[in-house]
């Protein structure tokens, strides 16, 4: 087994919340560009907007009501994506800053 110095360690945990906060920065991010914007969802709003149209036109109440709940789900999977994304993103730059004032404690 290899001797851990003190300073070793100090190091070991100042790099380990350091690395940990930019792999979930970069995480969140990359789910908020990806996840929100995406041309599926939008494809599925258009088309279920469609859909409900259609049914007003024909006057078929199930598929109005089908169709109005289905844009709710997707407005609220929009939601919790971007709040997945958010979430990571700033616990991401919160450990990051915990790195960095444990560094500058160190001196």
């Amino acid at each position: 087994m290899v001797p851990i110095s003190p300073q070793d360690l100090l190091l070991i945990v100042i790099i380990v919340p350091f690395v940990l906060g930019m792999i979930s920065t970069v995480t969140g991010i990359i789910l908020l560009v990806t996840r929100a914007m995406g041309s599926d969802i939008r494809t599925l709003a258009v088309q279920t907007t469609r859909l409900a149209q259609k049914g007003l036109a024909e006057d078929v109440a199930g598929l109005v009501g089908n169709a109005s709940a289905l844009l709710d789900a997707v407005n609220q999977l929009v939601i919790t994506s971007a709040g997945v994304g958010v979430f990571l993103t700033l616990f991401g730059l919160m450990l990051m800053t915990i790195a960095g004032w444990l560094a500058l404690q160190i001196n």
